[in-house]
């Protein structure tokens, strides 16, 4: 078994197939722009518990959602050909947004679920994520319902390559629109894949599958060839356009 690695801010991440079987590969560093960077263009990412040292994983195997393979239920695919029939309209109840309230999807993906009383996404993770979005990497998909902020998620956009982060809903499927609208924003983009990092039975059910650490870093070296997309402020289509809120609105 590989010894786990300790590092300070400057030190090389170890290469992730030393990773100890469970996929956690280094312990410290910092969560500055350039590290962060750096780890998630090796698939490498943070994930650890507040008061805790930094810790890096590299999963084996990795859970990766091909935007092709997205799967919409029924009941999500009647909602979503009712948001594109309004699609145009300024005043429509329901709309798409991206970007326009990070700091508030972040935070409420943060809120506690259920029974679970902490959360990773603490205000370390916070701070550094909203460092990293204010030098445009790191993005917000928004579900609007009357004018309020009803689900959401936000993720990393590195090449052609998006890494998702983490979802709240406080509607019903709210979270699930956003992710639809972004699948559909991404393959128009030519992105065609969403890491999801952990294996949960929610991501198998909306099309994710485990894929091997060793094709999951073949496939993310190939998208950080390319440029990444431009991610300004604005409102999503159901054809994946992005049309800035100043036309659309009063």
């Amino acid at each position: 078994m590989n010894p786990l690695a300790w590092i300070d801010d400057h030190t090389p991440f170890p290469h992730p197939s030393k990773a100890l079987p469970e996929g956690l590969l280094a312990v410290g560093g910092d969560l500055s722009i350039e590290r962060l960077t750096e780890a998630y263009s090796q698939g490498i990412f943070p994930w650890f518990n507040e008061g805790d040292p930094i810790l890096w994983w590299s999963p084996d195997p990795r859970m990766v959602l091909a935007c092709a393979d997205f799967r919409v239920a029924r009941s999500l695919d009647k909602k979503l050909r009712q948001i594109a029939r309004g699609d145009h309209d300024a005043r429509a109840p329901v709309q798409i947004r991206i970007n326009t309230a990070f700091v508030r999807v972040i935070q409420a993906c943060a809120e506690p679920r259920g029974n679970v009383a902490g959360t990773w996404i603490s205000p370390q993770i916070q701070a550094a994520y909203h460092a990293w979005h204010k030098a445009g990497h790191v993005h917000s998909i928004e579900t609007w319902m009357d004018g309020e902020l009803a689900g959401g998620l936000y993720g990393v956009s590195l090449g052609r390559f998006f890494f998702g982060e983490s979802m709240f809903a406080r509607v019903s499927d709210a979270s699930k629109l956003a992710l639809a609208y972004l699948v559909l924003f991404l393959q128009r983009e030519g992105i065609r894949h969403i890491d999801c990092q952990q294996q949960t039975s929610h991501l198998a059910s909306l099309g994710a599958r485990p894929m091997d650490r060793e094709d999951f870093l073949a496939l993310l070296g190939d998208a950080l060839q390319h440029p990444s997309p431009r991610w300004p402020k604005g409102r999503l289509l159901a054809d994946g356009q992005l049309a800035p809120l100043p036309a659309l609105t009063p």
